[in-house]
């Protein structure tokens, strides 16, 4: 698959990082690849086939209303972990863009450490919601938990914790993973 090759290092880039490292941002990019087109494929499908039914027939399918409550949080979760890979996340790059290499480095390196703590501390916060989203069914759906939607939460932050601290591991090795030390701004 073409598509998972991570960004290249460019010429700022150093030595890449262990193979190990790339492998593994390389499976969260293919798995958020994976999630994003499989959630899309059954909504698209779900809803052509709810509006051939009422079409047709002046009845959809009662669960087609509500698939979305469990694919679409999916659907954000893969969207953010390919961000993640990618750097295609909202950024502002007023610092970045002021400092000389050394200092962007290590404000890469506390950026993706803050963004870790962050994302293991909404992974740690979601486990509750979980438990409590466990009794909660959606009956047009046969009775599935409430819980498949809210899983996704720790995929998604999951997945960016794993991205940032494989950034941190190569970053302190010094070599570069996916050439993301400064974010590109489009204003």
């Amino acid at each position: 698959m073409t598509g998972a090759e991570l960004p290249e290092t460019g010429e700022e880039g150093g030595r890449d990082a262990p193979a190990t490292l790339r492998g593994i941002v390389a499976a969260l990019d293919i798995s958020g690849r994976l999630v994003c087109v499989a959630t899309l494929v059954v909504l698209f499908v779900a809803l052509m086939a709810n509006v051939i039914l009422r079409y047709l027939f002046g009845k959809g399918l009662d669960w087609a209303y509500d698939i979305h409550a469990i694919l679409l949080p999916w659907m954000i979760a893969g969207g953010v972990v390919i961000a993640t890979v990618y750097s295609r996340n909202i950024a502002v790059t007023i610092l970045p863009d002021l400092l000389p290499a050394a200092r962007r480095k290590l404000l890469f390196i506390v950026v993706s450490a803050l963004t870790l703590l962050i994302s293991v501390f909404v992974v740690w916060s979601a486990f509750p919601i979980i438990k409590a989203a466990q009794y909660q069914r959606i009956s047009s759906l046969g009775g599935i938990s409430q819980l498949w939607g809210y899983a996704s939460l720790i995929y998604g932050f999951g997945g960016i914790a794993v991205i940032c601290a494989c950034d941190v591991i190569a970053a302190l090795m010094g070599r570069t993973l996916r050439n993301v030390e400064t974010a590109s701004s489009l204003s």
